[in-house]
């Protein structure tokens, strides 16, 4: 009795109990070829553009060619102007294109730079002249050869003024050194107005010493005695002959 009563249990779980959907009968409740189509016109619907006409569909397999068509592809295409640019590079500059592959030979280097002199390689030299052809130049350098004769220097002007290189090397004393006694009144005024008038030391000197210096300072170019006006020093002087 008990197992009669399970039976029929079973049996109404099993008819109570959904069907499993058959993924190969379509999306929903049609067939998937028929939602394909549909779906293809919603889509050109929405883009806005009308689905090709059924004879405008090909039924030929991808991979088939029609007759004429070639089978380049895009990267053979590249390939092939690539090479006619580097052709045409070649002709314009004359030189042929450089194959690089790790066959290919070292690189001539450079064996000399244009300015710079091969006189001093006995193989250069003699690859560019003969003997004769130095016997010529020797030749022709002593024919243009000229030797100057020395001339007597010219006897200089009787009054040219005080030497201040033969005053710079007959004393012996450094600047600021009280030598000589000056006297006067406001003498620093006197000497910076006075010595503003000489573009140069040397030339404020030489007056210093035209006019009765050192031991008279007419003009207050020595206020300090050393005898060397407007802060001339003989050092210089002193230096280039070693003294």
């Amino acid at each position: 009795m008990r197992l009669i009563l399970g039976s029929v249990a079973l049996a109404a779980l099993t008819a109570c109990a959904p069907a499993v959907p058959d993924s190969g009968a379509g999306v929903g409740f049609q067939d998937y070829s028929q939602y394909q189509r549909e779906k293809a016109a919603r889509d050109a619907a929405l883009a806005g553009s009308a689905l090709p006409a059924p004879n405008a569909v090909s039924s030929e397999p991808l991979g088939a060619i029609p007759p004429g068509a070639t089978s380049a592809q895009p990267g053979a295409d590249v390939a092939a102007d690539a090479r006619a640019a580097l052709q045409a590079t070649a002709a314009n500059s004359g030189q042929p294109i450089l194959q690089a592959s790790p066959s290919n030979p070292a690189p001539e280097g450079v064996m000399n730079s244009a300015g710079i002199s091969r006189e001093n390689s006995f193989e250069a030299v003699g690859e560019q002249r003969s003997i004769e052809d130095d016997a010529s130049r020797i030749a022709q350098n002593r024919a243009q050869y000229q030797v100057i004769a020395p001339e007597a220097v010219g006897n200089r002007p009787g009054d040219v003024g005080p030497n201040i290189v033969a005053y710079a090397l007959a004393t012996k004393h450094p600047v600021g050194t009280l030598v000589y006694r000056r006297v006067g009144i406001n003498k620093t005024g006197k000497f910076e107005r006075n010595c503003a008038e000489y573009a140069s030391p040397d030339l404020a000197q030489v007056e210093f010493l035209k006019r009765g210096g050192p031991e008279r300072d007419r003009l207050g170019l020595d206020p300090d005695g050393d005898g060397y006006a407007c802060g001339w020093n003989p050092a210089p002087f002193r230096k280039a002959v070693g003294g």
